[in-house]
C-alpha cells in the first residue's frame, strides 16, 4: 500500500545533503538502504546508531528542523536494569527482582514477553551502545524507582544518565540538536545538569555555589561568543548530541525537514519516497524503523484517545503529528488496547513567552513534593498526594475530574513565603526578589496574595473551604504528618523532598506565613503510551498477528512495554534504546559487535 504522494521528476544521482553545515553523507535518488529510520528522536537515533554499528546501510529522516524530539527536552534518564553501572554504585539487583517489580507495576497492561525482552537485552544494548558509539552513561548512588513500595523496587542502579557533552566537537552540526526548553536553562540559555540544580536551589554552602555558578556562567559566555549558543550540552540534550556525533562519524545521512510520503512493497523490499524541502527521492529499503514520537500532536488521534485534552497542555516537541502513523496504518499496523492510560502524564503550568509561543512547564520534582506546598481543586479541597509520581498525579487529576466534572482542571499549586523563597513555584525560580516576580504576576502566571481569603478570591475558589483545607493540613503538617494523603509514603517521594525540612519530614511543612502564592496546573501529556502492537523484537504486527515484513516501531510509536504505567524514571527512553537494539539485532540475526564487552551481572 502507499500514502498519497505528489512526485516530481528528480534526475538520477540528485543528492540531498544535511540541512546545515557541510554534508558528511548524503542520499541519492535510487539509493538502496538496509535500514531507513523514520524519526530523529532518542529512539530513532539509537536505532540508526545500532544499525551503523551492525554495518548496515542506514539513513535517518526527520520532519522538523532539529533532531532530538522530546528526548532533547528531558533529563535523558535511561531505565535499564542489569548493566555494569549498577555494580558501580553498589546496587544489589537481579533479573528476578526486576521482573517481580515490573510484574507488580504493569500486570496485564502489557505482554510479559516484552518485559522479558527488556530485561534480557537491556544490559547487552547498553554495552553495545557504549562500546560502539560516543554515548556514555553513569548511575547515581541514589536514583530510586518511582513505586518503591512495590516488591522488587530498587533505590539505585537501574536509572542511567548520559554524561555531559562538549557540543563544540559537532561544529556547525550542533545547530541540528533541538535546543533545551528555555524554562529549564539558567542565565537566559545555559544548559544545566542535575548537579547544577542543587547550586541554583541553594542546597550547597553559599560560597561553594557562588564559585560553581560563576565558573558555569563564564564558560557559557565564552561558548556563546565562540559558537553563538551554549556548547555544553547536558541531560537529554547531551544524549542527542552524542547520538548525532556517533552517526556523523559513521557517515550516516541524517535528513531534517524531510518526510516519507509513500511506501510500497517492491519484491522483498520497500520502495520509499522521501521529500526534503520539495525534492523527492525514491529509495529501495529493506527495513523501516519508525520512531516518530507517538500520536500526541495528531488532532484526529488525540480527539479519539484524549478527548477534551487541550494540545496546549502537551510539553512535548512539535514533531509527533501522527503523519508517520498514517503510513503504518496503511501498511496494516494496529494500535494496542490494553494500556492503563493512552499517554504518560505530568502536572503542567503554562505561560505565553515574549515571542508569542506557549511555555508548558512540567512540575516533575522541583516544587510540589517539597514542604510548604499543597494542591487544591476548584472547590478549595485537597484531593491527592502532592509528592506522588508525576504520572500518577496526572491520572489522579483526570480521575477527580471524572468524579466531579471540571473540579481538577485547573488545580492550584499553593505555597507560602517560605516555600516560594526556598523552592520557587513552576517557572518561578527560588530566591527571587519581589521585583523579579513582577513579570509573572503581571501576565497572570503567578498569583500573589497577603491572605488566604484574597488568594481564594483571585483563584475563584470558596474562601472558607480553602482556609479550612489549609488549617486541616497545617495541624498534622507541623508534626511532619499527612494523615489524609500520606505524603512521603515511599523512598521516591522522600527523595524528591527536602531533607532539611524543619518538621523532619522531607515532603511536609505547614503552609503559613504571607504572602501566599499559586500557579494553575493542568494534566499534561508528556508522551504516548498507546502505539503500534509489536512482537518482542519491535516488529510491527498486522491484524492477524503476523509481521508486516521489515517494519519496526520503537519509542513512543511502539505500544508501551510498561502498558501505560510509569514505575520508574526513564521508562520511555530506556525501552526506546533497548527495543531499537532488539530491532537491529533481529535484522542481522544475532548480537551486534560490542556485545562481547558485556560484563555479566550476577543474578542476570
Amino acid at each position: 500500500m502507499s500514502t498519497a504522494s505528489t512526485r516530481r521528476d528528480v534526475p538520477a544521482g540528485t543528492s540531498i545533503p544535511y540541512a546545515s553545515g557541510e554534508p558528511a553523507a548524503a542520499l541519492r535518488d535510487g539509493d538502496t538502504l538496509d535500514v531507513l529510520v523514520v524519526g530523529g528522536g532518542g529512539a530513532g537515533l539509537s536505532a540508526a546508531v545500532f544499525a551503523a554499528i551492525a554495518g548496515l546501510r542506514t539513513a535517518v529522516i526527520e520532519r522538523t528542523e532539529y533532531v532530538g524530539g522530546t528526548t532533547a527536552y528531558t533529563a535523558g534518564t535511561t531505565w535499564v536494569p542489569g548493566t555494569r553501572h549498577a555494580a558501580g554504585v553498589g546496587a544489589q539487583d537481579s533479573k528476578a527482582e526486576a521482573r517481580r517489580f515490573l510484574d507488580a507495576a504493569i500486570g496485564a497492561h502489557a505482554p510479559t514477553d516484552l518485559r522479558e525482552a527488556l530485561l534480557d537485552l537491556g544490559p547487552e544494548a547498553v554495552a553495545v551502545m557504549e562500546a560502539g558509539s560516543k554515548v556514555d552513561y553513569v548511575a547515581r548512588p541514589l536514583h530510586p524507582d518511582y513505586l518503591t513500595q512495590l516488591p522488587g523496587a530498587r533505590l539505585a542502579g537501574r536509572a542511567l544518565e548520559p554524561l555531559t557533552f562538549d557540543g563544540a566537537v559537532l561544529g556547525d552540526r550542533l545547530a541540528l540538536v533541538r535546543p533545551p526548553l528555555p524554562e529549564f536553562t539558567a542565565f537566559n540559555g545555559m544548559s544545566i545538569e542535575r548537579d547544577d540544580i542543587g547550586h541554583l536551589a541553594g542546597a550547597h554552602p553559599t560560597e561553594e555555589s557562588r564559585r560553581h555558578l560563576l565558573a558555569l556562567r563564564r564558560n557559557y559566555r565564552d561558548a556563546v561568543r565562540e559558537h553563538g549558543c551554549d556548547a555544553r550540552r547536558t541531560m537529554g540534550n547531551a544524549l542527542i548530541a552524542r547520538l548525532l556525533h556517533s552517526l556523523d562519524e559513521a557517515g550516516v545521512p541524517v535528513l531534517t525537514r524531510s518526510e516519507v510520503t509513500s511506501v510500497e512493497r517492491d519484491g522483498d523490499a520497500w520502495s520509499v519516497v522521501v521529500n526534503e524541502d520539495g525534492v523527492e527521492l525514491t529509495l529501495t529499503v529493506s527495513h523501516l524503523i519508525f520512531g516518530s514520537g507517538g500520536f500526541n500532536r495528531d488532532p484526529r488521534r488525540r480527539a479519539a484517545l484524549l478527548p477534551g485534552h487541550s494540545m496546549q497542555w502537551c510539553p512535548g516537541a512539535p514533531g509527533h503529528t501522527g503523519q508517520a502513523h498514517g503510513i503504518i496504518d496503511a501498511l496494516g499496523g494496529r494500535y494496542g488496547t490494553a494500556a492503563f492510560s493512552h499517554t504518560f502524564y505530568a502536572p503542567v503550568s503554562t505561560r505565553r513567552r515574549a515571542d508569542g509561543s506557549w511555555a508548558v512547564f512540567p512540575h516533575f520534582v522541583m516544587d510540589r513534593a517539597k514542604p510548604h506546598m499543597i494542591v487544591v481543586d476548584q472547590n478549595g479541597h485537597r484531593y491527592l498526594n502532592e509528592a506522588t509520581s508525576y504520572h500518577l498525579f496526572g491520572n489522579q487529576m483526570l480521575m477527580h475530574d471524572h468524579e466531579d466534572p471540571g473540579a481538577a482542571t485547573p488545580s492550584f499549586l499553593i505555597t507560602d513565603a517560605t516555600g516560594m523563597r526556598k523552592y520557587g513555584l513552576g517557572m518561578v525560580r527560588p530566591f527571587q526578589r519581589e521585583r523579579q516576580l513582577r513579570e509573572y504576576l503581571e501576565d497572570g502566571y503567578l498569583v500573589r496574595a497577603d491572605s488566604l481569603e484574597d488568594l481564594a478570591d483571585q483563584l475563584g475558589v470558596p474562601a472558607g473551604a480553602l482556609r479550612e483545607t489549609v488549617e486541616r493540613s497545617n495541624g498534622p503538617a507541623a508534626r511532619g504528618e499527612d494523615p489524609d494523603f500520606h505524603r512521603g509514603m515511599n523512598e521516591y517521594q522522600r527523595f524528591n523532598g527536602d531533607p532539611a525540612s524543619e518538621t523532619g519530614a522531607p515532603n511536609i511543612a505547614p503552609v503559613e506565613g504571607a504572602p501566599y502564592f499559586a500557579v494553575r496546573i493542568y494534566p499534561g501529556d508528556i508522551g504516548a503510551a498507546t502505539g503500534f502492537v509489536t512482537d518482542a523484537a519491535a516488529a510491527v504486527l498486522g491484524p492477524d498477528g503476523e509481521r508486516l515484513g521489515g517494519v519496526f516501531a520503537v519509542g513512543n510509536d511502539m505500544q508501551s512495554v510498561m502498558g501505560g504505567t510509569y514505575p520508574a524514571p526513564g521508562i520511555t527512553i530506556g525501552p526506546g534504546l533497548v527495543f531499537a537494539y532488539a530491532a537491529v539485532r533481529d535484522i542481522i540475526g544475532g548480537p551486534l559487535p560490542g556485545a562481547e564487552t558485556l560484563v555479566p551481572t550476577p543474578g542476570w
